[in-house]
């Protein structure tokens, strides 16, 4: 349980908290809201993801899918992933990557991708209409 003071904001950290790689998610603290959801069961299953795996579907969207995404929205692809293998066929799942990779450029979630275009980046960009990269 998460300590707390007269406004309900963390009075310490918490006891549980570990470091990951995942800016924007809950340092060392479990905020209020998520606190009420918990206790009240608001939630149908909680599904942790490691930090390397969330990394690597980031990159995944990026390199894939062309979607520019932060390790969080590589967490809640795993996820979504995850939940669409159980779903029953014709389910409709959401999934919301609602920020942008580029704060986070000089993370570890880009750190293994290479300045240069690859040629097949290079044919893909050149297949583009009005858009023609030329190799350096």
């Amino acid at each position: 349980m998460q300590e707390r003071d007269a406004e309900n904001a963390p009075a310490v950290s918490h006891s549980a908290f570990e470091p990951h790689p995942v800016q924007g998610w809950t340092p060392d603290f479990i905020p209020y809201v998520l606190q009420e959801a918990i206790d009240n069961s608001y939630y149908d299953e909680l599904i942790p993801v490691p930090g390397p795996v969330a990394i690597e579907w980031s990159i995944k969207l990026a390199q894939k899918e062309g979607l520019f995404t932060e390790i969080s929205g590589g967490a809640t692809l795993a996820v979504a992933i995850q939940v669409a293998e159980k779903a029953d066929p014709g389910s409709v799942i959401l999934c919301m990557l609602p920020d942008t990779g580029e704060r986070y450029l000089s993370s570890p979630l880009f750190a293994e991708i290479a300045e240069d275009m690859t040629d097949e980046e290079i044919e893909l960009s050149s297949s583009t209409p009005g858009f023609q990269m030329q190799p350096a």
